[in-house]
């Protein structure tokens, strides 16, 4: 019941998400704001007279979450709430983060690595030459990369496809329901997507593409992802914005300069004029900024194995991570976060540190497993 409670408060609350997250966080969890809809404005400061009233009516909201469970059920979907395990831990950082998403896929959307490749919808010869360059040389510099984009025309479209060219999972983030894909000639790459990443959103089904959407839109695909690439950009348009929240999210924000006063170059060459962005060349250029150098020589390691120490010297935040792992083993990426309470961030470097050591070995599903010390 929490997910439906969870999606009928989001309606409840005119799909204000910083007011359902408010609730959610203030009561902890969305059953608890449906429990006390009658003297909600006693439990939670700053509620206003008119989301009290709207709290105390939840009968048509969960008739329409219960619908949507129904379709949900027919098409392989499923509601992820923050209290989910497989809910992604990037997003759930953010103080706007959505109270559900929809998500279907094979993706787990807590990878180790996980980068946004965004720009403009006029991408040029140049713009696609680059995200092909990029995505192929990341492929071989870190193996296990998840690519999110927002499968829209321009550099979204070429990001998905190019991504799925050379083995990586891509995730689309979407601006309605998915129950439809817009725009409708990139019905093809989302299906392809569904087997390899997965199609996101926060919006039931019937939601059409809004204008407004795609700004919403826009936080998740920066909250998704430990840095933002914006490939090429005109003086204004939505993955400057993307750019500024990802920003404001204290995530890395990456961008490729392009000849002065060329229209769909000048957002980028701004952003780094005014410090929005670092400048990049290249994946690896990339890869070293964000200290992913070293998944290469974890890669060639695992071709030739691993020297294990009977006792590694391990750091505070290591035996941490050991110490969890003993009490109980094969634990997701994101459980080891939580429980930890160390940013995912760090979570993932350790983990790294630690498979490095032989102290631990990745397993399927984004489990990782403590080797006997």
């Amino acid at each position: 019941m929490e997910s439906l409670y969870a999606m009928a408060l989001t309606r409840i609350s005119n799909f204000n998400f910083q007011t359902a997250l408010a609730l959610y966080r203030e009561l902890g969890s969305a059953t608890a704001v449906y429990e006390h809809r009658a003297d909600v404005g006693d439990v939670v400061d700053g509620c206003t007279p008119r989301l009290i009233a709207a709290l105390r009516d939840w009968d048509e909201p969960l008739r329409r979450a219960e619908t949507e469970a129904e379709f949900m059920r027919k098409h392989g979907i499923v509601a992820l709430t923050p209290a989910d395990e497989a809910y992604p831990q990037r997003l759930k950082e953010c103080p706007d983060a959505p109270l559900v998403v929809y998500y279907k896929g094979t993706e787990c959307l807590n990878r180790r690595r996980v980068v946004s490749i965004v720009g403009t919808r006029h991408c040029t010869a140049y713009g696609q030459d680059l995200i092909r360059n990029f995505t192929t040389s990341l492929r071989a510099l870190c193996p296990e990369v998840t690519v999110v984009s927002g499968l829209a025309y321009g550099v979204d479209i070429c990001a998905h496809r190019e991504t799925l060219k050379c083995g990586y999972d891509t995730v689309g983030v979407l601006a309605h329901g998915l129950d439809t894909i817009y725009p409708s000639g990139h019905r093809a790459t989302a299906v392809d997507m569904l087997s390899h990443g997965g199609l996101m959103t926060e919006f039931m089904s019937g939601t059409n593409a809004d204008k407004v959407n795609f700004v919403r839109r826009n936080r998740i695909i920066a909250g998704l992802s430990d840095a933002t690439v914006v490939v090429e950009s005109a003086a204004k348009g939505g993955s400057l914005i993307t750019a500024a929240i990802a920003r404001s999210y204290d995530r890395d924000v990456f961008t490729f300069p392009g000849a002065v006063g060329a229209p769909y170059s000048e957002g980028c060459n701004n952003l780094i004029r005014d410090n929005g962005a670092a400048l990049i060349t290249s994946a690896a250029d990339f890869a070293t900024a964000m200290g992913w150098t070293d998944d290469a020589v974890l890669a060639k390691v695992k071709t030739t194995g691993i020297e294990r120490q009977i006792f590694p010297p391990l750091d505070n935040d290591e035996q941490a991570v050991v110490d969890l792992l003993r009490k109980t083993n094969d634990l997701q990426i994101n459980i080891i976060t939580v429980k930890t309470g160390l940013p995912i961030s760090r979570v993932t470097a350790l983990l790294f540190q630690l498979e490095m050591k032989g102290v631990v070995r990745p397993q399927a599903g984004g489990m990782y497993h403590l080797i006997t010390i």
